[in-house]
């Protein structure tokens, strides 16, 4: 297919910068926001029936007036289905600096450390034609945080060697400390990040530290919500993978089939296989949480539809035509135009089916983006 195909008009509006929140006022006159997961609203996608829900059904099962809130998924899936999802955990990986002599503001996002005993971290900076090998940047007001530059690695890439004498645990924690969450761009062109995103921007279940990016459609799980899926005897299986920046490229040609993907870290245990693996042979459904995790699934689902064990890196890049080996249904966010996201939900959705959801979206002000509303795929 080609880019082109994957373009529409996202009104601004439409765009959620922070997530689904209730204002509540005090008694001294201000206002309150408390966040609620798990209230974003739904829109399901049934691929075989080529039919998109968006209301809740009164009792004898009509459409209400009332949008379908995210916590009601849990209607759509019975005991014995497994949902597969990113443990992954975001760090405060945008750091801002100065550079010596100049004071210049230079904004550092640090990728992946690549060497603790030396401090040597992979990292893009911007200003980028400002920072030149050999250059120090400071990251607060006493110095203590310095960084020098000490080689280029593309053309906003640097490597960075951190100059802090103390142990490795005491300086990811002093860095961490200096650092933001890594919100979207479009995002943090809009507003600063707050202390409330470093909470917001992570699963309630993350685990395994090495994202630069949350792992978005899981976002929208509570634990009320996952306490209700135990209830209901539903399986939770947990697989790794270390969200990139490689989601939000822009793509430059119009052939997809030539377009190449970052590489992500994943990791897939024996207990995450076993669990989904018993799940396809007892002939229940595997919800796969995210497109994240569905492109590391089918990274590592083997030609007899089992999920294998996998300890690496994939670099999968889903677009239609594709035929899913793995999961039955897919949980994911709206995204923007011409986004890699997007085509992974149209492969499995459906192209015309998910391009008129997306339609559908904007005419009733469905929010886009990470902290956005949400879309179930089902296979019925």
């Amino acid at each position: 297919m080609k880019l082109s195909q994957f373009r529409f008009r996202l009104p601004e509006e439409l765009v959620a910068l922070e997530p689904t929140h209730r204002l509540f006022d005090n008694e001294d006159g201000t206002q309150e926001k408390v966040y609620h997961r798990d209230e974003c609203r739904l829109m399901v996608v049934h691929r075989k029936s080529q039919t998109i829900s968006m209301f809740k059904k009164d009792a004898d099962g009509n459409d209400t007036d009332q949008y379908m809130e995210f916590r009601d998924i849990v209607d759509y899936f019975d005991e014995g289905d497994t949902f597969v999802f990113n443990d992954t955990k975001v760090f405060p990986a945008r750091l801002y600096g100065t550079k010596e002599k100049t004071d210049a503001k230079i904004e550092v996002f640090l990728l992946r450390e690549l060497n603790p005993e030396l401090r040597l971290w992979d990292v893009l900076v911007e200003p980028a034609r400002k920072i030149r090998i050999g250059n120090k940047l400071f990251f607060d007001e006493e110095g203590l945080m310095v960084a020098e530059v000490i080689d280029n690695t593309t053309s906003r890439g640097r490597t960075l060697r951190f100059l802090h004498d103390c142990n490795h645990e005491e300086f990811k924690r002093e860095l961490f400390a200096l650092g933001a969450a890594p919100l979207p761009r479009y995002i943090v062109e809009n507003r600063d990040a707050s202390k409330d995103d470093m909470e917001n921007f992570q699963t309630i279940y993350a685990q395994h530290e090495g994202a630069v990016t949350a792992p978005a459609s899981g976002l929208h799980f509570s634990r009320e919500l996952m306490k209700r899926m135990e209830i209901r005897g539903i399986n939770f299986a947990f697989i790794t993978v270390h969200c990139g920046l490689g989601n939000f490229e822009t793509i430059e040609v119009e052939d997809l089939t030539k377009h190449k993907m970052s590489s992500e870290q994943m990791k897939i245990s024996t207990e995450a296989c076993r669990i989904v693996n018993d799940t396809k042979a007892s002939g229940h459904r595997v919800c796969a949480v995210g497109v994240s995790t569905a492109r590391a699934t089918e990274t590592a689902v083997g030609t007899d539809g089992l999920l294998k064990e996998f300890d690496g890196w994939t670099n999968k890049f889903i677009f239609p035509p594709y035929e899913f080996g793995m999961a039955d249904a897919l949980i994911v966010n709206f995204y923007h135009s011409e986004s890699t996201m997007l085509m992974t939900t149209a492969a499995f959705g459906g192209y015309d089916i998910v391009m008129k959801a997306y339609d559908m979206a904007v005419e009733h002000g469905y929010k886009f983006g990470c902290y956005g509303d949400a879309m179930l795929i089902v296979d019925d």
